[in-house]
């Protein structure tokens, strides 16, 4: 079944039948928690205060979506199909979860919490970290070319382990480039 151009709010999905399609499908204060959401296809769609976390994305088509104020902890993206995969964050907590591997040029996350999030072997090139925290965010050869973490706080990204070149960061997160080398920063 096929929904297109519904607004969903208060729902329980764990309670509630999925379809395997949503399309410009706005979803507001709903719980995903810990369901399957394999196989499904979410085009330009927009989750609002919702709960995905620990959600299975087997397969999961997320083209053009958005996530704003969700509560998204312990999700493995690199499970979802790559075809087509275009999401952003705003204000969303996502706390243990994974990109590992993905192709995710100009990424936005604006204002999001990510600690301990995976980033390895992630292409974040022209990406965008407006006022992230990243507290024990994992970067292991990382393309962070000309990635904008102006106003990212509290990560550690090694310069040698990292393609970092055009990338902008604030001098005042200096640290958090050169830690791994045992060097002061007054």
């Amino acid at each position: 079944m096929r929904f297109q151009d519904q607004t969903f709010e208060k729902i329980d999905f764990s309670k509630t039948d999925l379809s395997t399609e949503y399309d410009n499908c706005t979803f507001e204060n709903c719980q995903f928690t810990g369901i399957l959401l394999n196989s499904i296809v979410f085009t330009e769609c927009h989750f609002f205060e919702c709960d995905l976390s620990n959600a299975q994305l087997l397969n999961t088509s997320f083209k053009d979506v958005a996530f704003e104020k969700c509560k998204m902890l312990g999700l493995r993206f690199e499970d979802c199909k790559n075809f087509l995969l275009e999401f952003y964050f705003i204000e969303c907590v996502l706390n243990f979860s994974s990109f590992y591997g993905l192709n995710i040029q100009k990424q936005r996350f604006e204002k999001c919490q990510l600690h301990e999030v995976d980033f390895t072997e992630c292409n974040l090139s022209g990406g965008l970290f407006r006022e992230c925290e990243l507290n024990n965010a994992i970067f292991g050869k990382t393309n962070l070319e000309k990635a904008d973490l102006q106003s990212a706080r509290n990560f550690f990204i090694s310069p040698t382990e990292n393609k970092l070149k055009g990338a902008i960061f604030s001098k005042d997160e200096l640290y958090g480039l050169v830690s791994h080398l045992g060097i002061i920063v007054e």
